[in-house]
């Protein structure tokens, strides 16, 4: 008899599965493993093989999960769990009201594997803001969150996101709708959610329109510094017109020692149209005196402001700056109101990010 060789003896192997192929990359069979590992998950939630939690919903619905996972997933879950251990239960149950059985689903289903539906979790996005935040799972939550602030909200809902934000401890989320509802005032206030917020919770109704309040309040106060910023820098606009126009001179006059060009080029002082007509109606003015014309007393309040913001008095070619100068030397007092306005057109100048222009002459 002929001996059996060994290559007859080995059984052949079975085929390898249609997706294997041994040059498929590391990252690739990582994936596989994931996704292999949540199809496991999905369906240990979907069979219930082996489960030993019921858990009960508002409508009656029943939900059979692993209590080992949920502890896991959740410690509060867990705490409750344990909690039902010590009373020596036969059977885990857990009861989660005031939700839809599908939203309470969706939530036990991402306590498996993390994963959810995009349109569940939009359908269900409050109440699982809830139940991520009543059991503690942080990510859930945050999820819930960016997707509330992405396109959730509307003049209907808008109360009840700002209040469930409020118990959920979302204020990114509080402040968002918040904002909304400043804006939508009016729309809002017709709406049964702010009229259901009213009559059970007069009190947050009353923050709110408070806060609204303030706000406005705030955004008058805002526009209201940056119209007097925009005074300052005006002013400090024309004082700069005002060292042009006595240095090199501009359009229609100029230092007496100098010769205008027909050809000049537009000038780039916003002030300085405005400025040449005040100057030349002050050379002109029979009442000069301050007091005594209303025009010229505004120019002679140009001729100090320049003064009191003027580095370089000596060789200064603005007129009178010198003497005011030495006015105010020779009287040893100072008007706290120049100073207050000087203060304040300097540091609108170093705010608007440009370098401060001394006002000296070159």
């Amino acid at each position: 008899m002929k001996k059996m060789t060994l290559d007859k003896c080995v059984p052949i192997p079975p085929p390898l599965p249609p997706s294997y192929h041994p040059n498929r990359s590391m990252a690739s069979r990582s994936s596989m493993r994931v996704d292999c590992c949540l199809s496991t998950a999905d369906r240990l939630f979907d069979e219930a093989y082996g489960a030993d939690v019921t858990i009960n919903t508002s409508n009656g619905c029943v939900i059979y999960a692993h209590s080992s996972i949920l502890g896991v997933a959740s410690p509060v879950i867990k705490a409750m769990l344990s909690k039902s251990t010590r009373r020596g239960s036969r059977r885990l149950a857990i009861l989660i009201p005031g939700v839809p059985a599908e939203a309470v689903r969706v939530f036990i289903r991402y306590l498996y594997s993390s994963c959810y539906e995009e349109s569940k979790l939009k359908e269900h996005a409050l109440s699982l803001l809830v139940l991520s935040h009543s059991y503690m799972v942080p990510q859930l939550k945050r999820e819930c969150e960016w997707v509330i602030e992405h396109g959730l909200i509307n003049t209907e809902n808008a109360v009840d996101i700002f209040q469930i934000a409020l118990l959920c401890d979302a204020p990114r989320l509080s402040l968002i709708t918040h904002r909304f509802i400043r804006k939508n005032l009016k729309p809002v206030c017709a709406t049964e959610g702010w009229k259901a917020m009213k009559q059970s919770h007069p009190a947050l109704e009353k923050q709110v329109l408070e806060s609204l309040t303030y706000d406005n309040i705030m955004e008058k106060e805002r526009l209201r510094k940056m119209d007097e910023r925009k005074t300052y820098m005006n002013l400090y606009e024309a004082m700069e017109a005002l060292v042009h126009i006595c240095r090199e001179g501009c359009r229609t006059i100029g230092p007496y020692d100098k010769v205008l060009k027909a050809d000049q080029e537009p000038c780039s002082y916003e002030a300085c149209k405005g400025l040449e007509k005040l100057i030349r109606h002050f050379a002109g003015c029979k009442t000069r005196a301050p007091g005594g014309c209303l025009r010229c007393k505004r120019m002679w309040q140009i001729f100090e402001l320049h003064s009191r913001l003027c580095a370089d008095p000596e060789s200064c070619r603005v007129p009178l700056c010198k003497n005011f100068q030495l006015k105010r030397r020779q009287d040893k007092k100072d008007d706290i109101t120049w100073r207050i306005l000087v203060r304040k057109i300097v540091r609108s100048k170093s705010i608007s990010g440009a370098p401060f222009f001394s006002l000296e002459s070159t």
